[in-house]
């Protein structure tokens, strides 16, 4: 065996290591939760509240981990020969304002990449903007891009900045900045 091959084993071990570890820490916090709740019912409701009835922030979620755990597993170190490259930045002929958020002119079915590292929190149809995907960028800030093709993407898929998410329908691609529910201004982040 190469001393290339042992030091992926061996980072690859350590990996499952931490993985097997961080997810015997959050069946303990989840365990610990359902005997919160069956002592005492007020605390179903504080649960149902914050879990069903508020968005879920990633962002947030992230902070309080790796302040707790340390990073995520980390795979960055193991790189394939035959994985696909796509960075790019986001290209346009013409941008106007649309409604909440901005219209791009770009090139028929433009593919779209991501504009900074988050996660995918929705896929779906918007009133007026046609299929959209929103993804929670990890600066906390939720961008929507519609107008486009949505079956390249899952729903809590992990993107990084420049990564392929989507193809345009048509020219138009449709952007909106939101933080915590608040219209930001597109200029400011194109």
């Amino acid at each position: 065996m190469s001393e290339k091959t042992i030091k992926k084993k061996l980072i690859l071990k350590k990996q499952i290591k931490q993985l097997l570890s961080k997810i015997m820490i959050t069946s303990i916090i989840f365990l610990l939760g359902m005997i919160l709740v069956k002592q005492n019912p007020s605390n179903k409701v504080l649960i149902q509240k914050n879990v069903y009835e508020e968005n879920i922030k990633f962002v947030k979620f992230k902070e309080l981990y790796k302040k707790y755990f340390g990073n995520l597993l980390s795979i960055n170190n193991i790189v394939y020969e035959d994985t696909p490259v796509f960075k790019e930045q986001i290209e346009y002929s013409k941008i106007t304002k649309y409604k909440d958020g901005a219209e791009l002119i770009v090139q028929e079915n433009y593919m779209v990449p991501s504009l900074e590292n988050g996660i995918v929190v929705y896929i779906g149809e918007k009133e007026e903007y046609g299929q959209t995907i929103i993804i929670e960028q990890e600066n906390g800030i939720d961008v929507f891009y519609s107008n486009v093709n949505t079956n390249d993407i899952n729903l809590y898929d992990y993107v990084k900045k420049g990564d392929y998410i989507a193809q345009t329908k048509t020219n138009k691609l449709y952007l909106i900045f939101q933080k915590n529910g608040d219209v930001l201004n597109y200029k400011d982040y194109i």
